[in-house]
């Protein structure tokens, strides 16, 4: 079994940060968004692994080739952005006559993948053609739906449908028999000139083939907007647990924080759930729950919650942020300290002096 991990397209829900990094890096919790997917596909027994990349390409190689994987990865450039569909064609080469698992880099899932890929073979010899993963939203309206028959069967597939023929909204997570290229190769562009996957799924139904669904229990996340960072942010940070490892100098350290080695607290409060990676030096500040601080930042007099903060930023007097997402190696200065409450979405190395 093999899995598709989809890490390209442009991010333009998420400018101005994605003008300089490939939004599946973006980090929540201090950790690439990519890598959830990653980790997963690893943790359900998958050992080899294709990663479609387009713009930024290099970044994504790069930082995913700073870490051992248990797994053989393989990078396979897409291009332009012509749909979900595409990219299983794009990666024919690489997927072969192999069982595999397509995962949009994207996401985050609460409990992974492991239940659902044991579905998929238990089911075996009698398996479904494909398994698609749903959960239960109140807004089916805003989401590709899937209509099921009384026995659980996938009947039919609608793209953001006025009235939903169900509540159950597809997660972005597929598991495919090799018949899906077939159906990907028999499927014309849709309005926005991409295959949609959707489509493919559909032809399967038509054309006779099984697809089951398996339904999400946990929560799950699609980050393709600001506010979903930050609410996937809120949800990782939930499950952390207090492990302080820097130096704490006349500070106080509330609930469930991790503090990682060579960052210094001097006359600061921080309150979590939150995480503060290395190298980080926060003085005569406050680090309010759900935040994320990157490493290497400099936080100097000032007071950040519900927010991210990426690599290298400087937040200097900046009086009171929230609710906000701080690219990499920017400064926020302030001539005084008037406290003042602002919200930010700041792409990378930008500087703003309030």
């Amino acid at each position: 079994m093999k899995a598709l991990i989809l890490s390209g397209g442009h991010g333009t829900r998420l400018r101005p940060l994605t003008y300089s990094q490939q939004k599946q890096l973006i980090p929540v919790a201090n950790k690439p968004i990519l890598f959830y997917a990653i980790e997963d596909v690893i943790e359900a027994g998958v050992k080899e692994i294709g990663i479609i990349v387009g713009p930024n390409k290099e970044q994504v190689i790069e930082t995913v080739g700073s870490k051992d994987w248990n797994a053989k990865i393989e990078f396979i450039y897409q291009g332009e952005p012509k749909g979900l569909a595409h990219a299983i064609l794009v990666a024919e080469e690489f997927l072969g006559n192999d069982k595999f698992v397509m995962y949009l880099g994207d996401n985050i899932l609460k409990n992974g993948i492991v239940e659902h890929m044991e579905k998929f073979k238990a089911l075996s010899p009698n398996s479904p053609n494909s398994l698609i993963l749903l959960t239960e939203v109140e807004n089916p309206q805003q989401f590709g739906v899937a209509e099921l028959d009384k026995n659980g069967r996938v009947k039919r597939l609608v793209e953001k449908p006025r009235i939903p023929p169900s509540n159950y909204a597809l997660v972005g997570i597929y598991f495919f028999e090799p018949v899906i290229i077939e159906a990907c190769k028999n499927i014309k562009p849709s309005w926005r000139n991409e295959l949609e996957i959707t489509d493919a799924i559909q032809w399967l139904i038509e054309n006779g083939y099984r697809v089951e669904a398996s339904i999400v229990k946990g929560w799950w996340k699609d980050t393709g907007k600001p506010e979903d960072i930050l609410e996937a942010n809120r949800l990782v940070l939930d499950e952390v647990n207090h492990n302080v490892k820097g130096e704490i100098a006349n500070s106080e350290v509330r609930g469930r924080v991790v503090i990682n080695e060579d960052t210094i607290i001097r006359n600061s409060i921080v309150k979590g759930p939150c995480i503060i990676g290395e190298e980080t030096t926060i003085e005569n500040s406050y680090i309010g729950p759900y935040t994320s601080v990157g490493r290497g930042c400099r936080i100097l007099s000032s007071e950040i919650e519900d927010s991210i903060v990426m690599d290298y930023a400087e937040i200097v007097n900046a009086g009171r942020i929230v609710d906000s997402l701080i690219g990499r190696n920017v400064k926020i200065m302030k001539s005084d300290s008037l406290p003042k409450s602002r919200r930010f979405v700041i792409g990378d190395t930008s500087q703003v002096w309030l």
